[in-house]
């Protein structure tokens, strides 16, 4: 699908793709296009590369991105935008919390590292790293610096 070798950048070529499923109707107004890591996984690029792709469908007015929510097809505010799933982050945390529930991470033991959580969920750092502070915040996990996260004591836990 890619060229390449050719002399024209990856970031154009994805681009043009996504332009073209706006433009055929695939991706319509309101509908969110894929996110740059999906962008990433679809043409085995890099993510610097997707981000140049989206940025430029932006800067041409064909997409609006919304912080935290995603990047949608048409100018902003134009058109109601679809609901997006749960953002990442959150289903992290989610699947994390439930494996503590079961049993499979215990207490005082160390939750999955922000570079395993990145290369399970094939997510930037910041995604790991916000799944972690969710986790923190709930009171499912604590974190001792230089060392790692860890499961609270079931007495600590949440109420479910």
């Amino acid at each position: 699908m890619l060229d390449y070798d050719g002399d024209t950048h990856l970031y154009l070529q994805v681009a043009e793709i996504i332009r073209r499923r706006i433009a055929e109707g695939d991706l319509a107004s309101g509908d969110a296009i894929p996110s740059e890591a999906e962008i990433q996984q679809e043409f085995g690029i890099a993510r610097t590369t997707a981000r140049h792709a989206v940025r430029m469908l932006r800067e041409q007015g064909l997409v609006y991105t919304v912080q935290g929510e995603g990047t949608f097809v048409g100018p902003p505010g134009k058109a109601p935008r679809s609901s997006r799933k749960t953002p990442m982050y959150q289903h992290i945390a989610k699947e994390i919390a439930d494996r503590i529930k079961s049993g499979e991470l215990r207490p005082r033991r160390p939750i999955p590292s922000e570079t395993t959580l990145m290369q399970q969920y094939e997510v930037a750092r910041e995604t790991a790293r916000r799944a972690v502070a969710l986790l923190r915040d709930q009171g499912w996990v604590y974190t001792v610096p230089q060392r790692g996260s860890y499961v609270r004591p079931q007495e600590e836990w949440p109420e479910q």
